[in-house]
């Protein structure tokens, strides 16, 4: 440990390749000219992307500053340790190029095979990515959620849920956690006490900017638009007026929803702000010709497509099937510590 100190100390150009430091001094000093001029809030979307990138530059090279600082000062081995993860912790930006990486995402759960056992799996992974969200200091906000029937206990299941989950580089690290998640475990439903295998799938999409909405023509005729009560588990009504909002896109059948929001125009616009992130995805994959690399070819949320198996019985055990990693610490990881897993799948 004492000898990787000294190499970090010594090895400048270490710190110049890995996080390219002088390149991001050079943008945050062009933004910043920028922010400057006087009609910078003339176009008010422009405005409020520049000043997002400046902001998250800003913490970046302040993070880095930090992380240089702390060299000088650290000596004991339970320090060097602690460093050590913070800077694999950074390391892992340099993995998120990609155009929408630093920005925020928002992530939908739909059961899958399984029935109630399904619901509630899908219940669980909503509480894994919240605490998930809350432990990177994001904030979380469902906008949507379809619930199940009420069970034993209390335990009230989802059919599908959409949840935004702001901040810098939620999209980069949550991105690949799309796909078939497969539980194992003796099922709280089960009179019998039998071991079931439920299923849900999990889709990441980003958070669009307003001129790559602009470039997704949407025909008001192709839009099939609803309203109908928000409402809790068991159907108990949150809102008692029409507020919540279901918008299908008739010819791709994408439907997306929002309930969040106590207006019925915020909640239209939230749910038109997911469609437009819906199909620019879409026309990506489609201008790409990346749809199995993107997104991953249409599968069916069962068995042998899961990306990743949470197993509670008979034993304990979260494996990853791309990358291996496995941990028995099934109860950490459904608290939201994923990150050994996320960063697995960054790197590979």
């Amino acid at each position: 440990m004492q000898k990787k100190l000294r190499n970090w100390k010594l090895n400048s150009s270490f710190w110049r390749t890995v996080f390219d430091i002088g390149a991001k001094r050079k943008k945050f000093e062009a933004l910043q000219k920028e922010i400057q001029k006087a009609d910078l809030w003339q176009n008010k979307e422009k405005a409020v992307e520049i000043t997002q990138r400046y902001s998250n530059l800003q913490q970046e090279l302040s993070e880095f500053d930090e992380i240089r600082g702390a060299l000088s000062v650290i000596s004991s081995e339970s320090e060097i340790r602690e460093f050590a993860k913070k800077l694999d912790s950074k390391e892992i930006e340099v993995f998120l190029p990609g155009r929408y990486d630093k920005g925020s995402a928002v992530l939908s759960i739909f059961a899958g095979a399984g029935g109630q056992d399904a619901q509630d799996w899908a219940t669980m992974l909503l509480r894994m990515y919240l605490r998930y969200a809350d432990r990177r200091g994001f904030s979380a906000k469902v906008l949507h959620q379809s619930f199940g029937d009420p069970g034993p206990e209390g335990r009230i299941g989802t059919k599908s849920v959409t949840v935004e989950i702001k901040g810098n580089l939620a999209y980069g690290l949550l991105k690949k956690e799309n796909g078939v998640h497969r539980l194992v475990r003796i099922s709280p439903f089960s009179a019998q006490s039998l071991r079931h295998t439920s299923f849900a799938m999990v889709e990441v999409m980003p958070e669009i900017s307003k001129a790559d909405e602009e470039e997704i023509k949407i025909n008001p005729e192709d839009l099939r638009v609803e309203t109908f009560r928000a409402s809790g588990p068991g159907g108990q009504y949150v809102n008692r007026r029409e507020s919540a909002v279901r918008i299908t896109h008739l010819p791709t059948k994408i439907t997306v929803s929002c309930q969040s929001e106590r207006l019925q125009g915020q909640n239209r616009d939230t749910a038109m702000k997911l469609l437009y992130a819906k199909l620019f995805h879409l026309k990506e994959q489609e201008r790409e010709k990346e749809l199995e690399k993107i997104k991953g070819k249409a599968v069916s949320i069962e068995w042998g497509n899961q990306i990743r198996s949470y197993v509670l019985h008979p034993y304990r055990m979260v494996k990853d099937a791309r990358t291996n990693v496995e941990t028995a610490d099934t109860e950490s990881v459904l608290d939201g510590d994923i990150d050994k897993f996320i960063e697995a799948e960054i790197r590979l």
